[in-house]
């Protein structure tokens, strides 16, 4: 038995989940991947799938197996495209996991960019929105918003954001504009569902110390932020924006923001997380500078009233989650006091 033939062989049938997919990605037939899995199980005693008609599922030895053998892989990996990079240009798929809004408002504008320095490198995107996706195992580098927790992986911060509530200014014109965040409680204010499922409804603002929260609501909720985004340019009501996802809609004049004296520190701050046997591959290492200048670009980018002088902090509501974010016990004692007279 080929031993390393067998093993990556069970690490990608482990990623896709079926050997007919693992045999397309190998490019080999489906009975040899089946009988060389076969093979190994044999030599080792366990089986490392549990075989159904809806596909492969790994077993607890296979969850263990997999675990210790994808990081062997890697280095080995690592080390032949180091020495291959040494003598020539950057080639290979490099696979990027992010979320659709930071991939379409943030990188994919500067990709051109990227393959005109490296027009051997193949960048691969992959939707994913958060490190526990099933598709974040095959990333080699994820770009993520909020504050993701993964053992094994290098994290580091690329950007801060701001949190905008803004409307079409034809919507400010018919409705009026808010004096304060309270006063969101008299506007149709759509709301975003995010990758965990929580309602984003409970909306905490800052100024000169004095903190207003309000759980407000409204007629549409959308996991797709461009659902909620097109709905407010049509004069649909009000929402908040990360402001790096939304400057097209800003310099055209389509979205108004308001209320801003006000301040919050939930705005997501933009993560960066790789495994640290990856740096070592040149296309990785030269993805992981390209994404720090970009993100370092788009923050020096920021017009001063964008910027914000509070530290982001994970919300309440992002350790407790419930359905809306304004269900959670703090969020509730919060708003109750803000709203005393």
């Amino acid at each position: 038995m080929d031993k390393l033939r067998a093993l990556q062989y069970f690490i990608t049938s482990a990623h896709e989940r079926s050997f007919t997919a693992a045999a397309r990605e190998l490019d080999v037939s489906v009975p040899a991947v089946a009988r060389l899995i076969g093979a190994l199980e044999k030599s080792l005693g366990v089986a490392l799938f549990d075989r159904t008609v809806h596909g492969l599922t790994l077993t607890a030895d296979g969850v263990n197996y997999l675990d210790a053998c994808q990081p062997l892989l890697e280095q080995l990996a690592s080390a032949d495209e180091a020495v291959r990079g040494g003598v020539q240009r950057p080639r290979g798929t490099l696979v990027l996991g992010t979320s659709p809004i930071l991939s379409q408002h943030s990188i994919l504008p500067a990709l051109p960019d990227f393959h005109a320095r490296y027009p051997d490198i193949q960048v691969d995107v992959r939707n994913v929105d958060r490190v526990t996706a099933p598709e974040a195992s095959t990333a080699e580098v994820l770009v993520l918003y909020g504050w993701p927790k993964q053992a094994g992986m290098v994290h580091r911060h690329l950007a801060d954001t701001r949190l905008l509530v803004c409307a079409a200014p034809e919507y400010w014109k018919r409705h009026g504009i808010p004096a304060t965040p309270r006063d969101l409680q008299h506007h149709p204010c759509l709301l975003f569902r995010d990758h965990e499922g929580t309602i984003i409804d409970y909306w905490e603002h800052e100024r000169d110390g004095q903190t207003e929260a309000v759980a407000v609501n409204g007629w549409l909720v959308s996991s797709h932020r461009d659902v909620i985004l097109d709905a407010v340019i049509a004069g649909q009501g009000v929402a908040r924006f990360t402001d790096l996802s939304i400057r097209k809609p800003l310099r055209q004049g389509l979205l108004e923001p308001v209320l801003m004296d006000w301040h919050t520190r939930q705005a997501p701050p933009i993560n960066l997380l790789y495994r640290h046997s990856q740096r070592r591959l040149p296309r990785v290492r030269l993805f992981i500078d390209f994404l720090t200048e970009l993100f370092q670009k788009l923050e020096n980018e920021r017009t001063p009233d964008l910027a914000s002088p509070l530290a982001a902090e994970q919300p309440h509501w992002y350790r407790r989650r419930h359905n809306r974010a304004s269900a959670t016990p703090t969020a509730g004692a919060r708003r109750t006091r803000q709203a005393a007279p």
